[in-house]
């Protein structure tokens, strides 16, 4: 039996572009550290390579090996969204915006210490700390308990 052409296209493309829409890592934001800002500071943080961390923006990636990561500590900021209550309503006062971040303190190439602060999307946090642990052998310091308790998930 014979698929039509039109059967055969969606066959052979849907496969293809699946791999290419496959999510590669997790949304973040560089937010500062000892290297230099990128000129995008959104990107993705891929732990999908054997040997290194790789945060990927648009114009630039930066590649950390796993060994030489010294420190992952986990926290979050937050902030009450006072500009909103005074340009909406007060209501806004009493919500909260939580922010996660994730701090990797590493040795360069030269063996000089770094650091990297990474604003974590709130829905990756979690693969993003297991990933860590399981690539670096190192468990994650959390700098309190509600950090603790966002961060298991």
């Amino acid at each position: 039996m014979f698929l039509p052409v039109r059967a055969w296209l969606i066959v052979l493309i849907f496969p293809i572009a699946a791999v290419f829409a496959a999510d590669s890592g997790a949304p973040a934001n560089f937010v500062g550290g000892t290297v230099a800002k990128p000129a995008s500071t959104g990107g993705v943080i891929d732990l999908t390579h054997e040997g290194y961390l790789e945060f990927k923006t648009k114009k630039a990636d930066f590649r950390i090996p796993y060994e030489r990561i010294n420190a992952i500590e986990y926290g979050q900021q937050v902030s009450r969204r006072y500009a909103m209550a005074v340009i909406i309503s007060p209501v806004f006062l009493l919500s909260k915006s939580r922010k996660h971040f994730v701090t990797l303190s590493y040795a360069d190439d030269d063996g000089h210490p770094q650091a990297m602060v990474l604003q974590v999307d709130k829905s990756h946090v979690t693969e993003v700390l297991v990933g860590l642990e399981a690539k670096t052998g190192r468990k994650v310091e959390y700098q309190d308990g509600e950090a603790r308790k966002a961060g298991k998930g």
